[in-house]
């Protein structure tokens, strides 16, 4: 493109996953994302939403500063030629500067299809989001199995796409600053897709990690999977869950779900006590907005030490125990009390 072609693109628009009237919250904290970059650039927010009821969709944005909210209502649920159909008309009608997709599994099937379509890069799973000089958007993530964070840019196309996964950025409250527009539009498909939903499922509900308010992390430095359930009963002594690192979920000691890192979830919890773990960047992506951190591990060149607000070097099994012992001896002393 042009520099007076790149020109015409302008503003910055978050694509909004969508299910049965209620909002991804990927989609709400990258309103947030894109408000805050949008004090750089100096341009409008917009957002995009497929699905149905949208007229509840439309009340769960109110108050978000958002310059104008375009709204599809369609009974069909995400399917990829449809969706893909819906936004590019919206993107090339809009023409904004940057969209930014949620790294959901909707939204890293969408995201490559629409940069595709616009003959432009697309940056996935990005941890963390800026503007440079010239006011193109640097999209930072782990590159080179995650030895190295690599810095992005799109400097001779328009859209910059970027998907950020649920987690990584900051929501903010609702502000009630802008006089949202609203555009909403039913629109049907007459296509035959080659993926059609026909029914959905619902699964039983899992832990989720990401809800948690204190996380105790199990790493590498755990020597069996029975020692385990050491760390299960002193997270469920705090009132927490436990997680683990990507090294016990490829030895088959824990469960996906319970992963936290680039390649599993992102947590955000006010305590993580990390037992073991080295801190690699693909985990540290995954806990970057925790708030207080304890760090246990043998290593004092660690890694996670460098982000630790605690850091103890120390074996594992002498520190957990001990904070085991101690926090039963407290509940003890206040039942007797």
């Amino acid at each position: 493109m042009r520099e007076k072609e790149i020109a015409k693109w302008s503003g910055i628009l978050v694509y909004l996953e969508c299910y049965k009237g209620h909002i991804h919250k990927a989609g709400i904290e990258l309103i947030g994302e894109a408000y805050r970059l949008s004090r750089q650039t100096r341009e409008e927010v917009y957002v995009l939403g497929i699905g149905e009821d949208m007229k509840r969709i439309q009340e769960e944005l109110t108050g978000y500063p958002i310059e104008c909210a375009y709204l599809y209502e369609t009974e069909d649920e995400y399917t990829p030629l449809w969706y893909e159909e819906i936004a590019t008309e919206c993107i090339r009608r809009l023409k904004p500067a940057i969209v930014l997709i949620g790294g959901t599994l909707e939204g890293r099937s969408l995201a490559p299809r629409l940069a595709v379509a616009f003959r432009t890069g697309l940056t996935a799973d990005c941890t963390a989001l800026s503007i440079a000089e010239d006011g193109g958007l640097i999209q930072t993530r782990p590159a080179f199995g995650g030895n190295v964070m690599a810095s992005i840019v799109t400097p001779e196309r328009r859209p910059q796409f970027a998907t950020v996964r649920p987690g990584v950025v900051e929501a903010i409250e609702k502000n009630n600053l802008k006089d949202t527009a609203y555009i909403r539009k039913t629109v049907q498909n007459k296509n035959i897709d080659i993926i059609r939903v026909l029914k959905s499922i619902p699964v039983e509900a899992q832990e989720d990690i990401t809800k948690q308010k204190v996380l105790v992390v199990a790493g590498r430095g755990v020597k069996k999977k029975e020692d385990l359930a050491m760390l299960r009963e002193l997270a469920g002594l705090l009132g927490g869950k436990m997680a683990s690192s990507r090294a016990l979920v490829e030895k088959g000691w824990t469960k996906a779900a319970e992963q936290i890192g680039l390649s599993g979830n992102t947590v955000s919890p006010e305590y993580m006590i990390t037992c073991g773990v080295s801190g690699t960047v693909q985990f540290m992506a995954g806990m970057r907005n925790t708030k207080n951190i304890i760090a246990i591990n043998t290593d004092a060149n660690a890694r996670i030490f460098d982000v630790a607000h605690y850091p103890v070097c120390a074996d594992l099994y002498d520190i957990v125990p001990e904070l085991i012992q101690r926090l039963k001896k407290g509940r003890s002393e206040i039942a007797e009390a």
